[in-house]
């Protein structure tokens, strides 16, 4: 069965990030610059661990300092001691096999209570926010792995706003994550986001990741600097040296095989 958490209502700006990545640099650069956002408006799009190195104290600091998280597909493959991330990379491709590396590592360190945690999480959180009404999910309604990007055919859109709106009723906005690019796409008047993840760059050169605010005009896109050479290291210590660890340094991908033609450099 769906999970669905009801926020209610939230007042001033929201904080909207995914893929915290068990990248615990770039997670304490986050909490530390939004500060300012109440614990209730900070909200996770899942994917909270993944490629880097620390999966325990990341999911840790996540769970402490975010308001609401919604699972992501590596939170529900961990919660069902599945043998693979889920993460919808085809099958022998670059990213699918970079996955045979970190998934085993971060699935050996988290214990029963964390899967039990993992397991609780809700699949869409609804909120009201300046009148507008959103449903958080991770990648797709259809398919939590789903990758959708800025370029989609509106079909697309179309067909998960559908399938969000069956489960939560009528909705001005889906926001999502999971593909690791940020965008705000319109379609039919109503609202997609990608809030981006803050756990890797978006495949655009910089070390920088991203993240997202909702406030009084709308949603606004940020840059998150953090110690991504830290962050690099822990990984290269702990034996995680498939490609991602060089990503965080120089802001490119490891391949380009799960992205549209159109989005590739």
């Amino acid at each position: 069965m769906t999970k669905i958490a009801q926020i209610g209502t939230l007042t001033g700006d929201v904080l909207l990030f995914g893929g915290p990545y068990s990248n615990l640099q770039a997670a304490q650069s986050l909490f530390r610059a939004a500060v300012h956002i109440p614990k209730p408006n900070r909200i996770c799009t899942g994917d909270i661990i993944a490629y880097c190195a620390d999966p325990v104290a990341t999911t840790s600091l996540v769970l402490s300092e975010a308001g609401h998280c919604i699972a992501g597909n590596c939170e529900v493959q961990i919660a069902n001691e599945a043998a693979d991330c889920g993460c919808g990379f085809e099958e022998g491709s670059s990213c699918d096999l970079a996955a045979k590396g970190w998934y085993p590592f971060a699935s050996d360190q988290l214990g029963a209570d964390l899967r039990s945690t993992f397991a609780a999480l809700p699949d869409i959180a609804v909120f009201t926010h300046n009148g507008s009404r959103y449903a958080v999910i991770h990648g797709g309604m259809t398919d939590i792995a789903r990758f959708i990007w800025s370029n989609s055919p509106e079909t697309v859109f179309k067909q998960e706003f559908a399938a969000v709106e069956a489960l939560t009723g009528p909705v001005d906005g889906v926001i999502s994550g999971h593909s690791g690019i940020p965008f705000h796409r319109r379609i039919g008047g109503k609202s997609w986001i990608n809030a981006g993840v803050i756990g890797m760059p978006p495949h655009d050169g910089s070390q920088r990741t991203s993240y997202a605010t909702l406030g009084r005009d709308g949603v606004q896109f940020h840059q998150l600097t953090y110690d991504a050479k830290a962050a690099a290291q822990a990984m290269t210590r702990a034996g995680l040296t498939n490609g991602y660890e060089t990503s965080l340094l120089t802001g490119i991908w490891p391949s380009e095989d799960v992205l549209p033609l159109d989005l590739r450099r």
